[in-house]
């Protein structure tokens, strides 16, 4: 199975588990690229809603693209209220596009399953002249010590391959997403915000967030119930609390007047 189909098979805990974004970040995104109550907005696989509702209370329009049959359901259920918010059961590289449409296109911790070969190209197909391609993601700090060394010590253990930084690093400043945007022809040079907080987490709410991620979904399973259950027995040592820290990062760019990328680019190949 490709790697960013492994969270339909756990959409119910996905949406319990997974955290949201800081509201200041979607007030950023509506100043930055001026939209207004009739502009349209394109989500890239928009997961069980958690950045789709922030838009719609705010009454904007948006059709979100999601492949996973479960997490999709869960998200036309939870905004069933909202007549603007549409929903299409697709990978935005199987997407047959709706070119220069859309005021903004955003993505919420999804833009790096996106294949190279269209991330950009297609993305700046669908925006309307002076269009805003908003990408944005949670990314986890290293828990405070003494569980910072704890934690070490049982993946090392247990899941030597989840060792190191996150995948979400994907998302920081100096990591690979803001070079591949900064040397896209597609945009102009983008405008960078971080917004540091901070999430409780108790020892089952805790494993059933790691429970949901990609990386953590293909281990073996007695691996991942081995490792999860060392990690619940650790917090619960050190008196059952974990406060997660985040930083969430968000890149806001305008497509480039002279942009009209090729019709060649509305259909890619799926990324594996």
């Amino acid at each position: 199975m490709e790697q960013r189909f492994t969270f339909d098979g756990v959409a119910g805990l996905y949406g319990d588990a997974r955290p949201t974004y800081p509201e200041s970040v979607f007030d950023d995104i509506a100043a930055f690229s001026g939209l207004g109550s009739k502009d349209a907005i394109l989500e890239i696989g928009c997961g069980t809603g958690q950045a789709t509702q922030d838009f719609a209370h705010r009454g904007f329009s948006i059709l979100a693209l999601e492949p996973g049959k479960e997490l999709i359901g869960i998200a036309r259920k939870k905004l069933g209220g909202f007549p603007d918010i549409h929903f299409a059961e697709t990978t935005f590289e199987a997407w047959p596009g709706e070119p220069e449409t859309f005021k903004l296109v955003m993505a919420a911790q999804s833009f790096h399953w996106v294949a190279p070969e269209v991330r950009f190209a297609k993305t700046a197909e669908q925006l309307a002249p002076g269009g805003t391609l908003a990408i944005f993601g949670n990314v986890p700090m290293p828990p405070a010590s003494p569980l910072a060394a704890e934690f070490a010590c049982l993946y090392s253990r247990y899941a030597p391959s989840l060792s190191g930084p996150p995948a979400e690093a994907w998302y920081l400043p100096d990591g690979p997403f803001a070079k591949l945007l900064g040397e896209s022809k597609y945009f102009e040079p983008a405008t960078h915000r971080s917004y540091p907080w901070s999430r409780t987490h108790n020892a089952a709410s805790y494993t059933d967030l790691l429970r949901t991620l990609s990386r953590y979904r293909l281990l073996p399973d007695d691996r991942r119930e081995a490792l999860l259950a060392a990690i619940a027995e650790v917090i619960a040592a050190y008196g059952g609390v974990l406060e997660l820290r985040y930083e969430t990062h968000l890149y806001m760019a305008k497509r480039r007047r002279e942009s009209r990328p090729a019709a060649s680019h509305r259909a890619g190949t799926a990324f594996r």
